[in-house]
């Protein structure tokens, strides 16, 4: 079956600009022509491009991925280098999504900080008294506090992020 631009950028949820910018940044060299000199776009074109898409969004640079389909183009004898580049790619992107979740869940100790302050009516629950410093046992106050409302993975990752002793406001 063939699919018209239009059609693949409906069927991929892209836009039809962004398959244009694939083209001309040389990620689609596989992409036929008809006479019109209109792209045709087959199963197998769309097969790849859902591959650049998500190589894109892994947060793979635009050359790793021209790399990638070039590699593709040239058969079994780069199967191992084709899996070698996913593999790095796939420990960038374990590490952003780790980095991602330490800072949510800071954004939720800060939820907290703001929730029992709000409560309070005031954020000097949260001060060594007499000053705007936050307390030093701040961090620890969380954790009990997701000890006693049973976030076990919660306080788990709490305590794992790199920095938890020095967590303040």
């Amino acid at each position: 079956m063939s699919y018209s631009i239009g059609q693949v950028a409906a069927k991929l949820g892209i836009s039809i600009d962004t398959i244009r910018y694939y083209d001309k940044e040389g990620l689609l060299p596989f992409i036929q022509r008809n006479g019109n000199g209109r792209r045709v776009f087959s199963d197998n074109d769309v097969h790849l491009m859902r591959t650049i898409i998500c190589l894109k969004n892994a947060g793979v640079p635009v050359t790793d991925i021209a790399d990638f389909i070039q590699m593709r183009l040239q058969g079994d004898s780069t199967l191992v280098d084709r899996y070698q580049l996913l593999k790095a790619h796939e420990k960038d992107l374990e590490t952003q999504i780790s980095d991602l979740q330490d800072t949510l869940c800071y954004l939720k100790f800060k939820e907290w900080y703001f929730e029992t302050a709000i409560k309070a009516g005031t954020e000097k629950i949260h001060f060594t008294p007499g000053s705007n410093e936050v307390v030093p046992e701040l961090a620890d106050q969380y954790s009990q506090y997701l000890e006693e409302t049973g976030q076990s993975e919660e306080l788990a990752r709490f305590k794992s992020v790199k920095d938890y002793r020095n967590r303040s406001h």
